[in-house]
């Protein structure tokens, strides 16, 4: 017969192996280290990914002793880039900056991928959202969005709009935009920021949707016009610049996101150090410093929350995809 007193010894040893098995667990994360050094692909250039990738590198490298190594491979709408990193060794030496278009958007978008977003990659932490700017060439003329959207209907063939890569949320925001608002308007997609606002400040497009931190500084120098953000609230720093719903397209919002992701199968052990690390150095002043500069939301979401996130995503943007008959082009 159990006494009071054995059920109670009982429960202290199954608390204390509980314990142990957990404090087990949490040592190993934290003793696991890379062996050699890591490559971090970006699957875009010239972008906040690029930029958070070169950020975070430094202080990845500080934090566990070995070179971590930026590599851009763009294309294809960030598959190129997504792909290489599915089929890699699952060994924690090479990790991926995701973004929308190649985690959740393309899986609509495109006929075939040639990866699974969900089976093929391992999630680390959403690191990062934000919203967008819609900005146009000061050249065209456009004072607000009803200016902007009275303009492309009267002359659909006049405007072009670039986007940072094929299937991104800089693409289908516009798309979005289109489909509410009812205008016409060319997409030129590009591979990355860097040319797609090179070329509106030239002229040669009229529009886009871009992150803060692609063309805060254009704004401010006067190069770029800043019509609207896609939140559902106004930028602190830009406090007289409305949202699209406020300026006549209801309940519209868009937020683009980055994170960090590893190849399936990669031990959870690997995982969880990354995490921990990861959201050490989402969490430094100077990181936090740098990230509010560009309008960023600080996440530093566990593993889980950002799997949850991306599933999510896939439904949120593939009911866009269906509802404005964007496709890959």
């Amino acid at each position: 017969m159990n006494t009071p007193l054995k059920l109670a010894g009982s429960l202290l040893a199954l608390c204390a192996a509980a314990f142990c098995a957990s404090s087990a667990s949490a040592q190993a994360a934290a003793d696991w280290r890379p062996s050699k050094p890591v490559r971090i692909i970006v699957p875009i250039t010239g972008s906040t990914n690029d930029v958070l990738a070169r950020m975070i590198a430094p202080k990845l490298q500080e934090a566990l002793g070995q070179p971590f190594f930026v590599e851009n491979k763009p294309g294809a709408g960030g598959n190129i880039g997504a792909g290489e990193v599915a089929r890699a060794a699952p060994d924690g030496h090479t990790l991926l900056i995701g973004y929308n278009g190649p985690l959740a958007i393309n899986v609509t978008l495109f006929d075939k991928m040639p990866y699974d977003p969900v089976k093929d990659l391992a999630p680390i932490t959403l690191a990062v959202k934000s919203p967008q700017y819609l900005v146009v060439n000061p050249d065209t003329g456009i004072t607000d969005v009803k200016d902007f959207i009275a303009k492309a209907k009267a002359d659909p063939k006049k405007y072009a709009y670039g986007s940072v890569a094929m299937g991104s949320a800089s693409h289908l925001t516009m798309e979005m935009m289109k489909s509410a608002a009812g205008f016409q308007m060319t997409h030129v997609p590009y591979r990355g920021a860097g040319p797609a606002v090179t070329d509106l400040i030239a002229g040669n497009i009229q529009a886009g949707f871009f992150v803060p931190g692609n063309v805060q500084g254009f704004v401010k120098e006067g190069r770029l016009k800043l019509l609207a953000t896609t939140g559902t609230r106004r930028f602190p720093s830009t406090p007289s610049i409305p949202t699209l719903a406020e300026s006549g397209l209801k309940d519209f919002e868009a937020t683009s996101w980055i994170g960090l992701l590893a190849p399936a199968n990669t031990p959870p052990a690997i995982i969880n150090s990354y995490h921990q690390t990861m959201v050490r150095v989402l969490n430094q002043p100077d990181i936090q410093k740098q990230l509010h500069d560009m309008e960023f939301e600080v996440v530093a979401s566990t593993p889980r929350e950002f799997s949850d996130w991306i599933g999510t995503e896939i439904k949120r943007w593939g009911a866009v995809i269906k509802s404005t008959g964007a496709k890959a082009e």
